[in-house]
C-alpha cells in the first residue's frame, strides 16, 4: 500500500509492531554467503560448544537487516532512510530464536541544509520469544514537509 505520511504528520510514541519470524540455519548460510563473514560464531557448532553461548549465533547484521525488513509496510513517497545511529547487538540470536520488532518515532527534528525536509528518528528495538532485547538502533528518516515543492 502507498500512503503519503508528512514530516508533520508524524506523531511523537506513535509506534508500530511486527509479527514474528523465526531465525532458520538457512538464514545464517545465506547471510555467511552473501557477506563472506565466516566466522566460527556462526558456523562452527563444535567450536562454539567451547564458549560461553554454548552454540552458533546469527550474525548482527543478519539480525539488523531482518529487523528492518520486518518494519517494512507502507510505501511513504515522502520519506526515505537517512540512514541509522546507534547500532548495538545487545544479545545473541539462536538458530530457532523468533524475533519481532517494534518501531517508535522517538525525536523529530529540522534538516539543517534541507528546509524542505525534516528529521524523523525511530527507535528500532528487536526482541526475542522471551521479550529480551537483542537488538537496537536509531532509524533516520528524511520526510518531506507539507507543501514542500
Amino acid at each position: 500500500m502507498i500512503r503519503s505520511v508528512f514530516f508533520e504528520e508524524y506523531e511523537l510514541g506513535a509506534a508500530r509492531q511486527s509479527m514474528g519470524r523465526t531465525i532458520t540455519e538457512t538464514d545464517i548460510v545465506l547471510h555467511a554467503g552473501q557477506t563472506g563473514d565466516f566466522y566460527p560464531h556462526h558456523m562452527d557448532a563444535e567450536w562454539c560448544k567451547t564458549q560461553d553461548f554454548q552454540q552458533r549465533i546469527a550474525h548482527g547484521t543478519l539480525i539488523f537487516s531482518v529487523g528492518v525488513g520486518m518494519t517494512a509496510g507502507e510505501i511513504n513517497p515522502e520519506a526515505f532512510s537517512y540512514g541509522y545511529d546507534k547500532l548495538r547487538f545487545i544479545r545473541p540470536v539462536y538458530i530457532g530464536d523468533t524475533v519481532t520488532v517494534k518501531v517508535t518515532v522517538k525525536e523529530k527534528r529540522d534538516h539543517l541544509k534541507r528546509p524542505e525536509f525534516g528529521i524523523v528518528s525511530e527507535l528500532l528495538e528487536v526482541t526475542n520469544q522471551r521479550g529480551e532485547t537483542v537488538l537496537v538502533c536509531d532509524h533516520l528518516l528524511m520526510v518531506k514537509r507539507k507543501g514542500a515543492a
